[in-house]
């Protein structure tokens, strides 16, 4: 790669930031003056999942997939910790304080902008998106933050079974509704696309290269050509996810702001508690940034469909599942931020390679 690449996906990522207000300013330009072009890419949907949004999150995903080392994924049940902090944080603590924390905003801090009954439907799009871990931007996430790939894919993976058997009394119980039904559809899609397909193209194309060239070629040259992808990829589909609600965000911008309170502050609570108990578990950097990022961030596409199927595609539970969509990437930004300043702070997976 030229000097003058280098310099460019060096000033690209320095300014990331920069460039995600850009394109979130885009988005909505797009979606208020050009509503057709939103229009035309939302026919493209299957089971409540966007095909061209999933299409950016597989460019996303593919090139941290080509660092998986099969490996680690054999060897994460020897390091438990990850696991267990990823499974407690999800399942027996972020939905209940997601409850309490937008209860407290929506049904106490703003109860004079907010009638009653929709707040409690925004409570309900709130509860969905607590009780739905990340399945594919936290590949994302780990990627930017330098978390170890391997060790993420078993993490993502053990969650996606849980879904399976926890989402349903956790939302039925919080919300209390008797008739939540997981979208096995949106499920199995997510699943496959987000995790199957680019795991799998990720591990032939390592497999096939590394076989064909070597590993250090595979490493120092191949690999170098997807420099600036994620980035690239994670902008457009902020353009698109911005365009897909400009005008919901233009026509209820007060509302949008309320329920971004709750879901921001606990975005950072539920990262601090992961990310501070790997801390002191003394959990290496490249499983604790994932660890605390997969509490972080929400399976919206999941949440979304629930909100749409329990309350309506017009209701306020798919208002606040919306949100969250909107508010996810510029905060887990900053918690990538957040994890790479303080990387100093945690052990390396190297370090205890070598005291080993």
């Amino acid at each position: 790669m030229s000097e003058t690449q280098n310099k460019g996906i060096s000033f690209f990522s320095k300014y990331l930031s920069l460039w995600v207000i850009l394109c979130i300013g885009a988005g909505v330009a797009i979606g208020h003056f050009l509503p057709g072009i939103p229009a035309f890419l939302g026919n493209f949907e299957y089971f409540h999942v966007s095909i061209p949004v999933a299409i950016l999150i597989w460019l996303m995903i593919y090139p941290m997939m080509l660092k998986v080392d099969f490996a680690s994924i054999r060897n994460a049940g020897k390091k438990p910790k990850g696991l267990i902090i990823t499974l407690v944080v999800n399942w027996l603590i972020k939905p209940f304080t997601m409850y309490a924390i937008a209860w407290f905003f929506l049904k106490v801090v703003f109860r004079k902008f907010i009638p009653d009954a929709l707040s409690t439907q925004y409570l309900a799009g709130a509860v969905l998106l607590g009780a739905a871990p990340c399945t594919a931007m936290v590949f994302v996430w780990s990627y930017l933050a330098g978390g170890d790939a391997g060790y993420t894919v078993v993490q993502v993976a053990i969650n996606d079974l849980v879904i399976l058997f926890a989402f349903t009394p956790i939302v039925g119980f919080l919300l209390g509704v008797s008739n939540v039904q997981v979208p096995w559809g949106t499920l199995i899609l997510s699943v496959v696309l987000f995790v199957v397909i680019p795991l799998s193209a990720g591990a032939f194309t390592r497999t096939k290269l590394v076989k064909r060239h070597g590993k250090e070629w595979f490493e120092t040259v191949f690999l170098k050509k997807f420099d600036g992808v994620t980035e690239a990829g994670l902008l457009l589909t902020l353009i698109i996810l911005f365009s897909f609600q400009g005008e919901t965000i233009l026509e209820h911008p007060l509302d949008i702001l309320m329920i971004a309170v709750p879901l921001i502050l606990q975005t950072y609570l539920i990262f601090g508690i992961g990310y501070g108990w790997a801390k002191a578990w003394k959990v290496p950097y490249e499983i604790a940034a994932p660890a605390g990022m997969i509490g972080a961030s929400n399976f919206f596409e999941l949440a979304v469909a629930v909100a749409v199927s329990l309350f309506g595609l017009s209701s306020g539970a798919a208002l606040a599942t919306t949100v969250g969509v909107l508010t996810e990437v510029p905060i887990m930004l900053t918690l990538v931020r957040i994890s790479k300043a303080t990387r100093s702070k945690f052990p390396s997976m190297a370090a205890e390679e070598l005291a080993r």
